[in-house]
């Protein structure tokens, strides 16, 4: 029996030895046929990728089969079923074609590859193996758990978030995010405006945050045409050290020309803002001063200019586009030496003096070889060479000699010889450069375009009111303007919306209690005497007023242009003051020398159809306030020129008369950067009437006669008239009656 076994156990021993060498030899037999069919590229890839010894893989379980829904199903139906195989998934190059290969028995060997189906590897994660997608396939009982592989696309890799294209030029993008990291900061450097970082964030928003003053670190057409207008602000009046110019040169890196273009930017933004409104703000000056603000739009100003074909062109559209603005701006430019011409001296001699004719005389006029160098000196262009010192040239004389302070004679002795040679050109630089200054606060479109562009401009240094219509001159007349101090005459822009024809003169509170009540103590009966009408209501408060007629403080026609300060244009009964060279005498209001031709003028340019004359409106004198009211309101700009050129190319300087050139100047000079900027608020006038206990013997219109408690129409109303006046109250008197007419 156990020789048997022995016998049975050297058998099995046998036929095991034989069954391992045979399968051995077909093993490497198929290995060899297959590997002679092999590609390169196969065997190259089977070469990068080493085999796992047996003890590392543990067997397949059903987890690791996962199907790929994506994968393309070979036909594989022709083909003769072979062994199953078990599918290694590996890293691999994409198209490299891998024939199916049957399942190893032993871990020895490799396994056999069928040549006719074919599969692209897909990715997979480490450590584990992706089966591909299968089909059933005929085997042997004891290997059930084997499958033919079928071919596979190739798995997407793991999803990324995926980026917008960009339109940013490659050599930009570094530019460009380091552009987006500083504007999207919670702070900047560069921008303290609200309004001015918002439309950064949105102009380089919406282009990918790309710059648009270099392209791959050189500078772009738009960029060298700003810093030339940048670095020209001088000839505009503006100090080119408050918008510096950023070295792009020097800028190398990504972070450095992010930095310049944004410095670049907001220069650019600074000289726009002040270029159109001013370095300072009105209010830093004095609190009688209002013109409506114009302030830039950054976003409009960025768009305006990026896009312009002259971008330099684009930034100086935000200087004033007045003629009289430009005309300053070339006598700058001469004063600073930059103009032509050559310099004429006037040279000594005896004092040269005009003698108009007078009842017992006749005119003197003498003659002189230096007249016309005088005249040339003086823009005097007609009769050039002249020698005579005639009215003309004498006129001339006593203009200069007014502007430069002097005492006005219009003889030209040797002080004045030597003032006219020697001229304080410094001081006229300051004095063009602060005019150039106001020109800034001015409306851009100083009148209306429905009427030609008609507007209303009154120089109060040089005491003269002008109508334009058109952008030319249609009538001119003297003005008497306000007394320097407290009374001075306001600079404002205003819309006159009608004429008062026999005006009442409702008194101005500050009239009332600094002047005629201190008076009525000295004499109870002035008012009375001087054609005044005086009422005191319930609380106590005065007003005074002076009824329609020749004697009216406001003669026969008011012009008004309501405003907070309560200033009008009138006639006066009192004319002699025209004939006068300084004219600053009233309160604050002005007075016109012939206000029935002014009335006339105006009233043709809003109504053309009604063909009014001065001798229609004088026809309306009489005792009852008339309105003429304008269907579309005239603008009224109050200047300031203390320099300004006339009509011949001149440049003329008037006396400062406010102080208001010395007070810019002195700011300019001792600049608190854009601090001058800043609104300065100001005590606004009061027109409150306190109680007033009044002396005896006063005679009072009113008795007191008005309801309790109640002061009556307030002083605007008084004086401009309300749109629509209530009824009146039982008791109080009526209002005395308006004739309204077109």
């Amino acid at each position: 029996m156990r020789d048997c076994l022995n016998h049975r156990a050297g058998f099995d021993r046998v036929l095991m030895t034989v069954a391992a060498t045979f399968l051995t030899v077909s093993a490497s037999s198929a290995l060899a046929q297959d590997q002679a069919r092999s590609s390169a590229a196969e065997l190259a890839i089977e070469a990068a990728i080493p085999r796992p010894e047996p003890a590392n893989v543990p067997p397949p379980t059903a987890s690791d089969i996962k199907l790929d829904t994506t994968a393309t199903v070979q036909d594989s139906a022709k083909e003769p079923t072979k062994e199953p195989v078990k599918a290694e998934a590996a890293p691999a190059p994409d198209k490299v074609e891998t024939k199916p290969s049957d399942v190893a028995t032993t871990p020895a060997a490799e396994a056999p590859k069928n040549e006719t189906a074919k599969t692209e590897p897909a990715k997979s994660e480490p450590a584990k193996s992706e089966a591909a997608k299968t089909e059933p396939a005929k085997s042997e009982p004891a290997k059930a758990d084997t499958a033919t592989a079928t071919p596979a696309a190739p798995a997407a890799p793991a999803a990324e978030p995926v980026k917008a294209a960009s339109n940013v030029p490659a050599a930009d993008q570094p530019v460009a995010d380091k552009l987006k990291d500083i504007i999207g900061a919670k702070t900047s450097r560069h921008f303290d405006r609200k309004n001015e970082r918002a439309a950064i964030e949105k102009f380089y928003g919406a282009r990918d945050f790309a710059p648009v003053w270099t392209q791959a670190g050189s500078l772009t057409v738009a960029a060298k045409g700003v810093i030339a207008r940048l670095k020209d602000a001088a000839s505009d009046g503006l100090n080119p050290a408050d918008y510096p110019v950023p070295d792009f040169a020097a800028a190398t890196t990504p972070d450095a020309l992010a930095d310049a273009e944004l410095k670049l930017t907001a220069s650019m933004f600074d000289y726009a803002r002040q270029a159109q409104s001013g370095r300072m703000h009105w209010s830093q000056v004095s609190g009688d001063i209002l013109y409506p603000e114009h302030p830039v739009d950054p976003s409009e100003v960025l768009a305006k200019v990026t896009t312009a074909a002259d971008a330099s062109a684009a930034l100086d559209s935000y200087n004033p586009p007045q003629k009289l603005y430009k005309e300053l701006k070339a006598k700058l430019a001469e004063l600073r030496g930059q103009g032509s011409g050559p310099v004429i001296e006037i040279g000594d001699g005896p004092a040269l003096k005009y003698t108009p004719a007078g009842k017992k005389q006749a005119e003197i006029v003498v003659e002189d070889p230096r007249v016309p160098q005088l005249r040339a000196k003086l823009g005097l262009a007609e009769n050039a060479g002249d020698t005579r010192y005639d009215a003309t040239v004498a006129e001339a004389v006593r203009k200069f000699q007014n502007s430069a302070e002097m005492k006005v004679t219009g003889i030209l002795d040797d002080k004045t010889v030597k003032a006219i040679n020697t001229p304080k050109r410094d001081k006229q630089i300051d004095t063009v450069l602060v005019n150039m200054e106001r020109w800034r606060w001015l409306p851009r479109d100083l009148g209306v375009p429905s009427l030609g562009d008609a507007y209303v401009i009154l120089n109060i240094p040089d005491y003269t009111l002008k109508v334009m219509q058109r952008g030319q001159q249609v009538w001119t007349t003297r003005v008497v303007t306000g007394k320097p101090g407290t009374h001075a005459t306001p600079l404002l822009t205003e819309t006159m919306k009608y004429i008062t024809v026999n005006p009442t003169w409702n008194v101005p509170p500050s009239i009332v209690y600094n002047e005629y009540l201190p008076a009525l103590q000295q004499d109870p009966t002035v008012l009375q005497r001087m054609g005044l009408k005086l009422e005191q209501n319930r609380d106590g408060s005065v007003h005074i007023s002076q009824p329609p007629g020749e004697a009216n403080a406001l003669g026969r026609i008011r012009f008004n242009f309501p405003n907070k300060f309560l200033v009008y244009q009138h006639d006066t009964p009192d004319k002699n003051l025209f004939a006068r060279d300084d004219r600053a005498f009233s309160h604050g209001c002005m007075r016109v020398q012939n206000p029935d031709q002014y009335a006339s003028v105006l009233l043709n340019i809003a109504m053309p159809n009604e063909k009014y004359t001065p001798e229609r409106v004088r026809s309306m004198y009489g005792k009852s306030e008339i309105d003429l009211k304008f269907p579309t309101p005239i603008p009224v700009n109050i200047t300031y020129q203390t320099a300004f050129v006339d009509d011949g190319g001149k440049l003329q300087i008037r006396k400062d008369v406010y102080g208001r050139d010395a007070t810019m100047i002195n700011i300019l000079k001792n600049s608190r950067g854009k601090d001058l900027e800043n609104v300065v608020a100001h005590s606004q006038p009061s027109y409150s009437r306190p109680a007033t206990t009044l002396p005896s013997g006063v005679a009072v219109a009113n008795n007191g006669g008005s309801s309790f408690g109640s002061s009556g129409p307030n002083f605007f109303e008084r004086l401009f008239g309300a749109p629509t006046p209530p009824p009146a109250p039982v008791g109080r008197r009526p209002q005395q009656q308006r004739v309204f007419t077109r």
